[in-house]
């Protein structure tokens, strides 16, 4: 009589098991719902904190650790958007300052180029005016300049002139 007591409270205990299967998740309006049943179609598998046997998902542990039902739609919007907006915010700076430096860079290589073209254009004057030129050679002799080294010269100017002075070619 006592093995068939042990039996029948042991058989009782067992069919106990599946009432402890129970399930939980997150509702739409944000609120935790336990039950024994599995939840509706409509809850995303990210909302189900636990199953039955005791299994939990991935963001149990986050959605547990967070308080109020706020929270997981704060986590759900920003996974959504998957826009982190301080990474955004710096890399918006970033490109600000990178344009700045090329804007700037740009002012520059157009004042060089103005000043190359004037130059040039100073030295082809001199150079046409008929005067006669002189130089410092490398020994320190001042030699003066014969016709060809005058139109050595003025083509040189005429290409640093044509270069520097006319349209701006598309740099790459």
């Amino acid at each position: 009589m006592q093995i068939t007591k042990l039996f029948l409270i042991a058989a009782i205990a067992a069919s106990a098991i599946p009432a402890m299967a129970q399930w939980q998740w997150i509702d739409a309006r944000g609120q935790k719902v336990f039950s024994d049943r599995a939840p509706p179609v409509d809850i995303p598998a990210k909302n189900i904190l636990r199953q039955p046997g005791g299994s939990v998902t991935p963001r149990a542990a986050e959605a547990a650790s967070s308080e109020g039902p706020a929270a997981p739609k704060v986590a759900e919007k920003s996974a959504e958007s998957g826009v982190d907006k301080g990474l955004e915010e710096q890399k918006r700076k970033q490109e600000q300052q990178e344009a700045e430096k090329a804007r700037v860079e740009q002012v520059k290589r157009d004042k060089a180029r103005q000043e190359n073209c004037s130059r040039a254009k100073q030295v082809k004057t001199t150079l046409t005016s008929g005067q006669l030129l002189s130089h410092v050679n490398a020994k320190g002799e001042r030699s003066f300049m014969d016709d060809s080294a005058r139109e050595a010269e003025l083509k040189r100017a005429d290409a640093v002139i044509a270069a520097e002075c006319g349209p701006l070619q598309p740099t790459q």
